[in-house]
């Protein structure tokens, strides 16, 4: 369950965690849980667990993997890591001593950069006075639209190295979102069958608001049916800055 990744902004992906359950919008169309879905489908370890019907589905129980743990001690060089890119590790029913374990590997792997992103800002908040935060750890929050804007300020208060943002699905304007102490956004339209699409406005006003303040902004797609075909420009270029904790 660690492998190369097709997100752009990203290397590899870890999953000592997998399995969640909707919280809010931006989850409607997850592509974990299709994916989950299919792997449960095939077999594949890890995914047999069923979750709850209205809020998870077939292989999308929230399940511990503590053998994956050592994964990362095992790759060469130094990689970009998305933890959990399967679930969500502040997820109710992890529990504080499971995301102390993850974060211990994080520090004793200082050749990676992780990033962790989460929808449960509050509880992020709450247990952050009770770990210990690794130097080479990002921590993010997803915000659709205004109405989430409160994980950023959650966010905050999160004593971590970096802090970003995945504006991603983008379903709303963001444009007078409070970027203050935020060091990355990113964002991006939905991509799949049943896709909502976006406003190119709504990814206009949110770089617009991140070259005023100064933060770095990261467009990952389009979206759509096939987001391959969209492609990546905005105003006639790609933008893929990134924190100047990660020099590109």
């Amino acid at each position: 369950m660690g492998t190369r990744s097709r997100i752009e902004w990203t290397e590899m992906t870890w999953n000592p965690v997998t399995g969640c359950d909707r919280v809010s919008p931006g989850c409607d169309h997850c592509y974990a849980l299709t994916m989950a879905r299919r792997l449960k489908s095939m077999g594949a370890p890890g995914y047999q667990n069923d979750g709850n019907p209205v809020t998870s589905g077939p292989g999308f129980q929230l399940t511990m993997h503590p053998k994956l743990l050592d994964q990362p001690t095992t790759w060469s060089g130094s990689r970009m890591v998305f933890v959990n890119s399967m679930s969500d590790l502040f997820h109710a029913h992890v529990t504080l001593d499971s995301i102390r374990d993850v974060f211990d590997v994080i520090r004793g792997t200082p050749q990676h950069t992780y990033q962790v992103l989460t929808k449960r800002s509050m509880r992020l908040r709450r247990l952050a006075e009770h770990l210990e935060w690794p130097d080479n750890l990002w921590i993010g929050v997803s915000v659709e639209t205004m109405h989430y804007a409160n994980r950023v300020d959650h966010l905050r208060d999160v004593p971590a190295a970096v802090r970003f943002l995945s504006c991603e699905p983008l379903l709303g304007p963001l444009d007078q979102l409070n970027l203050t102490a935020i060091d990355w956004v990113i964002a991006g339209g939905e991509s799949g069958p049943s896709y909502r699409p976006v406003d190119v406005n709504w990814i206009r006003g949110l770089r617009d608001n991140c070259l005023q303040t100064g933060v770095p902004f990261f467009f990952k797609q389009w979206g759509g049916r096939s987001p391959k075909r969209q492609g990546r420009e905005l105003d006639g270029r790609t933008w893929d800055e990134y924190p100047l904790a990660r020099a590109i």
